[in-house]
């Protein structure tokens, strides 16, 4: 029995060693030398790995467990780290052209539970009332806690017109809610605008996608042929984020040329880069720079950047870097805070890693990591107040800290006397006989007092 454990043993040692290897060739193919292999904390590893081959109530195959070891090294790094399976990695690579089945919700893990981080919008999660913050402890008849993130992503995605019925603890709840809904094609239209009224134009940007710098400069010129522009409003609340190369794209519509837009700085040579309003850096898979065929006032016209909890990564990319350029005065509640860059490093089986290899700064040299953009002009949700408690990049645990110190304090639901309770208004979804509120909408304070900011009226604060 003795010789078997220790064969066992050795073959776990040479299992492990290989697959760290080959993470090593792949994250550094072009370094001279890698760093040695720590062989006592293999042993331990082996021993782990023989005694649950030899003495697991039922056989686990290698390969899950490999898997589950190359899972678990990635998810306790911090939030943003993870294992992307077979059909994990394909999910990612079809995300990012913008359509892909499932309910629409942003997700990450609490406390062994998914938490929503933002519904995307004309989703159906969106559309049932699905809000940032929930915990998702119940998908059908199966409890979340003990599955990992992409397991339980992998159940609440589908064919379209299935239904799964969701368990969600939501803060200031007393019982779970009970939510049924049927999975859907999501399409993630990326930019959106419209004329909020003559001379003043509005483009939100909801997802910083594959295409979304060519589709920003498609609306910006349908927008600008319907006569000159006074001023323009650029939404970036709710967005998640997503592409480097998109982000860089957008705030180059706006920006001198060769102006510096974000910085990444991290351990290897190619995570220390910078990137400029140059073609170049927003360019991938095509030859055409379709940032000429905007008009010159595009540069030039009077712009207000609107930002909040769900603006995330990339949109607090662009935030930043018109901030710092002093293009555009940021107005809204302060940013998620996610600095951190995120590099995939395909390996075998078609399965890759998701990695967090840098932290990024804006043009004046501010990382916004766990802080978040603080806006130039604080205002609320609506004028009420914020419509609620927003998680943020400071909430979740094993958050990268900020190199500069100082991190946002964590969000919490601000006490309420009786009389406060008594006198405080409704938030807008809540209202009778008002619409529910809708970004870009008509009942939309924040863009209201953005127009108000272009026409150099006084802003209304919010009581």
């Amino acid at each position: 029995m003795q010789t078997k454990l220790k064969q066992a043993g050795l073959v776990g040692i040479g299992v492990l060693a290989g697959v760290l290897i080959s993470l090593n060739f792949s994250a550094n193919a072009n370094k001279e030398a890698a760093s040695p292999l720590p062989v006592e904390e293999l042993r331990s590893f082996a021993d782990v790995f023989n005694a649950i081959k030899t003495g697991y109530v039922e056989s686990v195959e290698d390969k899950k467990l490999i898997n589950n070891a190359i899972s678990g090294m990635l998810s306790n790094l911090d939030p943003h780290s993870a294992y992307l399976d077979a059909d994990a990695f394909k999910d990612l690579q079809v995300g990012t052209q913008g359509e892909f089945g499932g309910l629409g919700i942003e997700v990450g893990m609490e406390d062994g539970f998914v938490k929503v981080v933002s519904p995307i919008e004309d989703t159906p999660a969106f559309r049932a009332g699905v809000k940032a913050g929930d915990l998702i402890i119940k998908l059908d008849d199966t409890a979340v806690k003990g599955m990992t993130l992409n397991d339980a992503v992998k159940r609440m995605r589908g064919k379209p017109k299935t239904p799964i019925t969701l368990t969600i603890s939501r803060k200031g709840e007393t019982k779970p809610l009970v939510i049924t809904l049927v999975r859907e094609v999501i399409k993630v239209q990326s930019v959106k605008s419209k004329l909020v009224e003559p001379g003043y134009g509005y483009v939100r940007v909801t997802q910083f996608q594959e295409s979304t710098t060519q589709y920003l400069v498609k609306h910006l010129n349908e927008l600008f042929k319907q006569g000159p522009m006074k001023g323009l409003v650029l939404d970036l609340r709710n967005d998640p984020g997503g592409l480097l190369h998109g982000a860089v794209g957008v705030s180059a519509a706006f920006l001198p040329p060769k102006a510096l837009v974000v910085s990444t700085d991290g351990r290897t040579e190619d995570a220390k880069r910078k990137y400029f309003a140059i073609s170049e850096d927003y360019l991938r898979g095509t030859r055409e720079d379709f940032l000429k065929t905007l008009p010159p006032s595009v540069k030039t016209v009077p712009m207000v950047v609107l930002v909040n909890g769900g603006s995330a990564s990339a949109s607090e990319i662009v935030a930043g870097a018109l901030q710092d350029h002093k293009r555009a005065v940021v107005l809204g509640t302060q940013s998620f805070g996610k600095g951190s860059v995120q590099t995939i490093l395909p390996l075998n089986n078609n399965t890759a890693i998701k990695l967090t290899t840098a932290r990024y700064f804006t043009p004046n040299g501010r990382s916004i990591q766990a802080k978040g953009i603080e806006p130039d002009i604080k205002v609320e949700d609506t004028a009420g107040g914020d419509l609620g408690p927003r998680i943020r990049e400071a909430d979740l645990e094993r958050h990268l800290d900020n190199p500069e110190g100082g991190a946002a304090p964590k969000a919490k639901p601000e006490p309420q006397s009786k009389a406060d309770k008594k006198d405080a208004k409704p938030k807008a979804e809540d209202e009778e006989g008002k619409p529910p509120f809708e970004i870009g909408g008509k009942n939309d304070y924040q863009l209201s007092q953005a127009v108000n900011l272009l026409k150099g009226l006084q802003i209304i604060q919010a009581k």
